[in-house]
């Protein structure tokens, strides 16, 4: 395990959780807003959560895919697309459980406090996802991708 865990103690992890981090702030702005904008419309808050949740996962799946772990081959996997769903479904019924415990332990909380443990929740899930995203969702890809070439060629 702590072997493991050492793979999370150097630049290129801490970028990377760097980047799921501003994703899921982008991606919780959106799905916010794709949220409201279906409520105005008149659909259901089932359906409006379920529509924005299923779109903004997709699109944090392809800027984390792009840019966090830098897989710019243009593939989009149907394995990939699944397994990200599956790590944010988790994460999802994680936030949940801990908004539950914080409810039984304080009792009914402000709006203030549902948000702070939101956030609370939010920073405990960012290297679990990241080991999510990097080991199940992209591990293969990045495994396949070219080692970067050195911009320092030897001299001949």
């Amino acid at each position: 395990m702590k072997k493991y865990l050492k793979t999370f103690a150097n630049r290129e992890s801490m970028n990377q959780a760097v980047k799921v981090g501003i994703v899921g702030v982008f991606n919780t702005i959106v799905s916010f807003t794709l949220f409201n904008v279906f409520r105005a419309t008149g659909i259901s808050p089932q359906w409006a959560l379920a529509i924005s949740f299923a779109l903004t996962t997709f699109m944090s799946y392809l800027i984390n895919r792009r840019w966090t772990f830098a897989l710019k081959d243009g593939r989009v996997s149907g394995r990939e697309t699944a397994s990200f769903f599956g790590v944010n479904i988790v994460a999802y019924a994680v936030s949940a459980g801990i908004m539950a415990m914080a409810q039984t332990w304080f009792g009914p909380l402000t709006r203030l406090g549902e948000n702070m443990v939101l956030v609370v929740a939010a920073g405990l899930l960012i290297l679990p996802k990241l080991a999510g995203y990097r080991d199940i969702v992209f591990g293969r890809a990045l495994d396949e991708q070219p080692e970067a070439v050195s911009s320092q060629q030897p001299s001949r």
